[in-house]
């Protein structure tokens, strides 16, 4: 499982506090010198422990599936009820296993964050673009100049990422949005495909140091980010896009710079922590002259519904 950090928390404290946590819980298996009563206690113990360490760290989800077991809840419900001499083998199995199982969840969390600390170590921006930005900006993402829209250097490496609610929401919109976001929503999913050819990471540009210094041109990377497993996702989309943001800037080490058309989007993602860029959208144009719009007009259409409307009045009288 890939852990979610709290928003602040430091990849290297997360990784200690891991391992910190594991340390303890092997101390626990084995033989151990008094009743399997106290071992229990002992193993209560550590589990109240570890989740104050981690509380900090981890969100209270990863912090029920790495601690705060069904096992768990039902050996503490129980607790008062298996001090018997004749359960001493049933409670050392019940904690012999629940704690086996905890240090095997705790490895796993910590071998998915060291190999996700190691596939974001690159000299790169990283940068997230919600659904708005491929919708809307002023051309579509083939065309795009991402470095000039961010304002960075044009020899830069970039990874665009795709947090897997941005591709779920694009390919809604590819069946049932308007005319643009339609094919804009085609448009980038096809892209996408082509790239990443059944992965989650490709190349879609790659540099060009050829030629002066003043030509050369960065890497374009893009990856979709799926969801760990039982992961719950923010009721709204864009919540989530910006917590999926948030939870790279803390595993990546690094700012992430997001993208967005909207305004809301750009309020949010700055007061979340995060450096937002808002792309223009199409100009509206010159405000309409509301009167002129109210007014009867003297089209065909126009004509064709006052002549309709005075048959309608000449059979009722």
């Amino acid at each position: 499982m890939l852990i979610t950090p709290r928003p602040g928390a430091d990849r290297r404290n997360i990784r200690k506090v891991l391992n910190d946590v594991r340390f303890k819980a092997m101390a626990l298996r084995g033989p151990a010198a008094g009743s399997a009563f106290s071992r229990l206690l002992k193993y209560l113990e550590w589990a109240t422990a570890a989740a104050e360490l981690l509380r900090s760290q981890v969100s209270d989800k990863d912090i029920g599936h790495l601690v705060f077991t069904r096992r768990y809840e039902s050996l503490l419900g129980n607790c008062g009820t298996l001090a018997g001499t004749d359960q001493q083998r049933l409670v050392n199995g019940l904690v012999d296993l629940e704690v086996t199982e905890r240090i095997q969840a705790l490895e796993a969390a910590g071998n998915a964050l060291e190999a996700q600390i190691a596939r974001w170590t690159g000299n790169e921006w990283f940068v997230v673009a919600d659904s708005s930005f491929y919708i809307h900006n002023t051309v579509a993402l083939a065309d795009a100049d991402l470095h000039q829209v961010l304002g960075l250097p044009p020899n830069e490496h970039l990874r665009l990422l795709f947090p897997i609610a941005v591709v779920d929401e694009l390919d809604s919109l590819k069946d049932a949005g308007k005319h643009q976001a339609r094919w804009r929503a085609s448009h980038t999913l096809g892209l996408l495909d082509g790239t990443l050819s059944g992965s989650t990471f490709g190349i879609l540009r790659y540099a060009d140091n050829s030629g002066e210094p003043a030509t050369w041109r960065g890497e374009v990377n893009v990856e979709i980010v799926m969801d760990e497993p039982g992961h719950v996702r923010l009721p709204i989309t864009d919540d989530e896009i910006i917590d999926r943001a948030v939870a790279i800037q803390t595993l990546a080490a690094r700012p992430v710079r997001l993208l967005t058309c909207d305004t809301g989007q750009h309020t949010r993602g700055r007061a979340a922590g995060l450096k937002v860029t808002k792309v223009p959208a199409k100009d509206p144009g010159p405000e309409p002259d509301w009167e002129a719009q109210d007014k009867p007009g003297n089209g065909t259409r126009a004509k064709r519904r006052e002549r309709q409307a005075a048959q309608q009045e000449a059979s009722t009288e």
